[in-house]
């Protein structure tokens, strides 16, 4: 087990040194920050010892080199818009971010896998085509226009809860509901699919045989060995998730990563965007080497030997 999980975090070196390339590429190849940062009637001399100051003035395989290396050591310069370490800006926010993204992923679990369980337990009748129903609304409608039409209703309208920013938690609820409904629709429909399949395995005959009750049978033994796809899907919506955050942070006024990475986008922020996609990119890679050891949890003979 041990060497398998050295194996996979040395595997990640070059792909973390690929985003690192891609982040850098993609955000310079959007245009000189200098226009958006410093104001329209500044003079050229000022506009030069900008340049000059962060580096911008270099050629473009120099500055690559010396962010990478920088990088490499959890340094990704200063952000050009407040002058402060770029990754401490990320980092201050990612407590904000985090909170919304576990909320919910929370909802996800415990409304996406009962209503799958459900619908394969009852199929083909009102409860299973509800289901289906409401997974493919889900799936099909987009999270800022969730996001916007709940605002109208439920804060606008009937002024039962706060139109956005953060607080208590009643300040959670939308942008948590918005970020994990896309989610809760594909979690159900997988583990409808998935429980559907083990069903009608022989081992369940077998255990509702020795007179089991069918609690016991489809919540302990059919959803143990139905799980492990669903745990695949999981790990793989992670990076859904973080590009949820964006959306849904932005729509809320959430004062999360996902929020300050709109607005380092729009003003040509190379460090912080580029320590905001190097840190989610991570967190996907974690949270996937998280899913393939949670495998062995689940099923005793799957091993990393």
């Amino acid at each position: 087990m041990l060497q398998y999980i050295l194996r996979r975090l040395i595997l990640t070196v070059p792909v973390l040194f690929g985003i690192l390339v891609v982040s850098f590429a993609l955000t310079h190849l959007s245009g000189d920050p200098t226009d958006l940062i410093l104001p329209p009637d500044a003079t050229d001399a000022a506009r030069e010892a900008f340049r000059k100051l962060h580096g911008l003035d270099q050629p473009i395989w120099v500055q690559f080199t010396q962010f990478a290396l920088h990088a490499m050591q959890g340094d990704f310069g200063n952000s050009l818009r407040f002058n402060e370490p770029a990754l401490k800006l990320v980092m201050d926010r990612m407590a904000a971010t985090t909170e919304l993204a576990l909320a919910a992923m929370a909802l996800t679990l415990l409304i996406g896998v009962p209503s799958g369980v459900w619908a394969a337990y009852r199929r083909n009748t009102l409860a299973d085509i509800t289901v289906r129903g409401t997974t493919l609304v889900g799936q099909a409608m987009p999270s800022f226009y969730l996001g916007i039409l709940s605002i109208i209703v439920f804060a606008v309208w009937l002024r039962w809860l706060p139109t956005g920013g953060r607080g208590t938690w009643w300040h959670l609820v939308l942008p948590a509901t918005t970020l994990s409904f896309q989610l809760i629709a594909l979690i159900a429909r997988v583990t409808r699919s998935c429980m559907l399949d083990v069903l009608g395995q022989d081992y369940i005959r077998t255990a509702r045989a020795k007179g089991l009750g069918e609690t016991t049978v489809v919540w302990l033994h059919a959803l143990r060995n139905a799980f492990i796809p669903v745990l695949t899907v999981i790990g793989l919506q992670v990076g859904f998730l973080m590009g949820g955050v964006v959306v849904t942070e932005t729509v809320f006024s959430w004062p999360g990563v996902g929020r300050l990475a709109i607005q380092a986008i729009y003003a040509r922020d190379f460090p912080v965007v580029q320590a905001i996609v190097f840190l989610f990119a991570l967190i996907f890679v974690v949270v996937n080497l998280i899913v393939d050891l949670l495998y062995a949890v689940l099923d005793p003979r799957i091993s990393y030997r």
